[in-house]
């Protein structure tokens, strides 16, 4: 029960039997940033929610705020720390088929049921990868896998040009420190297990244990485990309701076999509702550390970075810094698109807005915007195919400087603050 064991706070537990996957779906949203526990869903234990606010991470990691969870996470991906090979794991029950795990469909619309929480390891002649992929279920041991033209797609199509079937192991339900790292892109070649091992030993003092299959390596604790193979086949994948909460497309993906199925003692499945909080803040949370860091590299001082959730924690973002010369907050629109080249919107305002708070940015710009000098426009540019509005993923971007001139007089002062301290 590697996953309850670490919650930090009291989950919402649901103990009467549900049997449709659709109610799961409505109790989740309904949950909205709060863990939830299904003891019954068809004979079966889920989770979800566990990663819906960054707060977890703070405390987990016992870090003091946002920035300082920043830091960390920049930290551990530039680091490697080696991995600790063991003969014990949590997920040594074997299990006769995939259809012992309770995925399910979450929405009438998509194309089946789906495994969303699914963190792919792969191992191509010394190349080591773990990433997040969506599942989806062919039945027959089979699996559509949506791969973006990333690591593991790059890795797929060189097995195919070697001739070989890329083996993999696919991970539910491990530690925090394996599910953020699956999230974290690096440069092709680094293992992002190694990166959650250093935070696994910033956290516990020691790195983190793999057992080892094939060359693979895969964390000791588990709930479910499965090893399969990338056969080389195209299949439909999708439609799938996706991080805007919109349907994403059918397209032809590669087909995964299912060789071994394990579990752990009294397994529990993590469930990531597609376009809930969770999603979002293991999509956006890591985004939001890349924009820090290169806002960073041309403004002294940056307070926070919020990727919001009107704009999916993934086109919109929000950045609060304390100016030291005209034209830090353009400068700091311009590193934000670069730190995150998905986004489409950003907003710079100064560090005594609370960026958390969506009326007190908008009296920012209300007060300390005018779209003739402080309005940054940049067309043609490539986004994300995840805004339902981009053109294959073109699109033009915007940034608003809502920043006080520096030397401003007490006109832009927020009078009710200065009250209030």
């Amino acid at each position: 029960m590697a996953i309850i064991e670490h919650l930090v706070e009291s989950p919402i537990v649901v103990r009467e039997e549900v049997r449709s996957s659709f109610d799961v779906t409505r109790k989740i949203i309904l949950a909205k940033d709060k863990p939830i526990i299904f003891e019954n869903f068809n004979g079966r234990r889920v989770i979800s929610n566990i990663y819906s606010r960054r707060d977890f991470f703070i405390k987990y990691f016992s870090l003091k705020d946002s920035r300082e969870l920043f830091k960390f996470i920049i930290r551990a991906a530039s680091s490697r720390e080696e991995l600790i090979r063991t003969d014990k794991r949590s997920w040594r029950h074997k299990l006769s088929s995939v259809e012992e795990i309770p995925f399910f469909k979450y929405f009438p619309e998509d194309g089946g049921s789906y495994i969303t929480s699914s963190i792919i390891i792969a191992n191509l002649r010394g190349v080591l990868n773990a990433s997040y992929h969506r599942l989806m279920y062919l039945g027959e041991e089979r699996f559509a896998v949506r791969l973006v033209p990333r690591h593991l797609y790059r890795m797929w199509r060189e097995s195919i040009e070697y001739g070989e079937e890329l083996q993999v192991a696919i991970v539910i339900g491990s530690l925090p420190e394996v599910a953020l790292s699956g999230a974290i892109s690096v440069e092709y070649g680094k293992n992002e297990l190694e990166i959650a091992s250093f935070m696994h030993k910033a956290r516990e003092g020691k790195p983190l244990e793999v057992y080892e299959i094939s060359g693979i390596p895969i964390p000791a604790e588990a709930e479910y485990v499965l090893v399969g193979r990338f056969t080389g086949n195209l299949v439909d994948e999708g439609p799938f309701i996706d991080i805007t909460r919109t349907p994403d497309i059918v397209r032809k993906q590669p087909e995964l076999v299912i060789d071994a199925v394990y579990s752990s003692e009294n397994p529990i499945y993590h469930a990531i509702l597609p376009g809930g909080y969770e999603h979002r803040v293991l999509m956006g949370l890591p985004r939001e550390a890349s924009i820090y860091a290169s806002v960073s590299r041309v403004v002294p001082e940056v307070k926070d970075v919020v990727l919001t959730q009107g704009g999916c924690s993934w086109l919109h973002a929000v950045i609060s810094i304390r100016k030291q010369h005209d034209g830090d907050g353009k400068n700091a629109i311009l590193a934000a698109f670069a730190g995150h080249p998905s986004l489409k919107h950003v907003v710079v305002v100064d560090d005594d807005i609370n960026i958390e708070d969506l009326e007190d940015v908008e009296w920012a710009i209300a007060t300390r915007f005018q779209g003739d000098k402080d309005l940054v426009i940049i067309k043609n540019a490539r986004g994300s195919t995840l805004d339902p509005s981009s053109e294959n993923g073109i699109m033009t971007k915007l940034g608003i400087d809502a920043t006080k001139p520096l030397g401003s007089k007490e006109s832009f002062k927020n009078m009710y603050k200065d009250v209030l301290r």
